[in-house]
Order: C-alpha cells, then sequence, then structure tokens
C-alpha cells in the first residue's frame, strides 16, 4: 500500500521543523506495516510480525530501539518531545485487522483506518501543536481508507472504502486547519483527489493541478 511516494516530500516541507522527523518516521513506519501484509502470505505468520513491532513501539518509551533503522528513526525523532512512540502502537492493530477480518462493514472499516490513519495523524498532530479545532481523527481516518481502496482486491470493500473516505475527508477539508497541522491537511487533500481517479487508473502523483491545491491549503488552511 504505501511505499515510496514523491508527495510525501511536499508533506515534510509543509510540516513544523520540529516534528518533520517525527512525521517521515511515522510515514516509514505505517510503509514498513504495509509491506508485512505484502509479504506474508499466510495470516497467522503475518499477526506474528505485526506483534512483534507492536512490542517493539511499546518498548521504545523506556528503552533502546532495536537495529531496525524505522525503529531507531522513531526513537530519535520522539526523543524529548513528549510524545511516546507507543501512541503509533495502534497503527499495528489497523493493518492487523486486514489479516483478521473475514468481512468488512462500514463499522469494522472505521476502526480500520481510524486505527491506521488516525493513530497517524494525531500524533503527529500532537508533535506538530495542532490546534482542537483540527479534524486530524476524520482526515486521518479518510486518507487511511482512500489507500485502502486502491489496494484492496474484492471490489465491493473497495468501492464502501472509497465511500466513508469521501465523506471523512470532505468533511475534515471543510474545516480551516490551523498552520501546525496544514502538512496533516495536506495529506488529506492529496487523499480526496485520489478519491477523484478511478480505482483502476493510475494517480497522477505529483501533477501541477495536486501541487497547486495543497500550496493553497498551506497558505490559507483551506
Amino acid at each position: 500500500m504505501t511505499g515510496n511516494n514523491p508527495e510525501h516530500a511536499v508533506l515534510l516541507a509543509y510540516a513544523p521543523a520540529r516534528g518533520r522527523p517525527a512525521l517521515a518516521a511515522a510515514l516509514a513506519l505505517d510503509a514498513a506495516l504495509a509491506e508485512v501484509l505484502r509479504s506474508t502470505s499466510e495470516p497467522v505468520l503475518g499477526q506474528i510480525r505485526l506483534r512483534w513491532w507492536d512490542d517493539a513501539l511499546r518498548a521504545l518509551d523506556d528503552g533502546p530501539a532495536p537495529a531496525v533503522p524505522v525503529l531507531t528513526d522513531l526513537a530519535r525523532a520522539f526523543a524529548g518531545t513528549g510524545v511516546r512512540p507507543s501512541m503509533l502502537s495502534g497503527m499495528t492493530d489497523g493493518w492487523s485487522m486486514l489479516l483478521e477480518e473475514e468481512a468488512f462493514d462500514a463499522e469494522a472499516l472505521d476502526r480500520q483506518g481510524r486505527l491506521r490513519g488516525g493513530t497517524l495523524f494525531e500524533a503527529c498532530g500532537q508533535m506538530f501543536g495542532a490546534q482542537p479545532g483540527d479534524p486530524l481523527i476524520e482526515a486521518g481516518t479518510g486518507w487511511a481508507l482512500a489507500d485502502l481502496a486502491r489496494h484492496v482486491r474484492e471490489p465491493a470493500l473497495a468501492t464502501m472504502a472509497a465511500a466513508r473516505a469521501r465523506v471523512l475527508l470532505d468533511q475534515a477539508l471543510d474545516m480551516r486547519w490551523s498552520s501546525a497541522a496544514r502538512s496533516l491537511g495536506a495529506a488529506a487533500h492529496f487523499a480526496r483527489m485520489d478519491l477523484d481517479v478511478p480505482l483502476d487508473a493510475p494517480l497522477p502523483t505529483g501533477s501541477p493541478r495536486r501541487l497547486a491545491r495543497v500550496l493553497w491549503h498551506r497558505l490559507t488552511g483551506r
């Protein structure tokens, strides 16, 4: 699912300088957890690997990081900020749901997106100094579901995820975002624009139109 995405460089450029390493590390963690699902054919083995990541994230609060670049980067980025790396452990639960659930309804979809994307946006928003009115949970959940829609094999699930993502992202982007949180708002805008592209068509990543839209968001919060 997530991986090398040149638009992540835009998000990092828009983030407050103090929080850029944390956002980069959180996105790298998301990509690492996605790779667990991509590279695992047996759900039980995938669960074991995700549990290892969960335990490792929780251990970062009080101990040294294992010699894994994603974890060492996380430990370094969160050190001394008052935000605990274990805040991100919910992301492992979100990814785990894709191995556990036999069928998703709207409630399960919302929970999966909330655990994966809402957790990431909330932790980074806290790091950035986001304001109470910033719709981090809605935006993060929609961001995750928009990505899920493009990568699941079941057409019905993809359609349902895209529809729910559209509702959440429209709600989140109807708000004016604080300057501290606009990198996360830009991520939500990219995800919302993704939904306007057919699910079986390539995304115009980095197109002038997409970049102009998130630049306007950076300047105005809209």
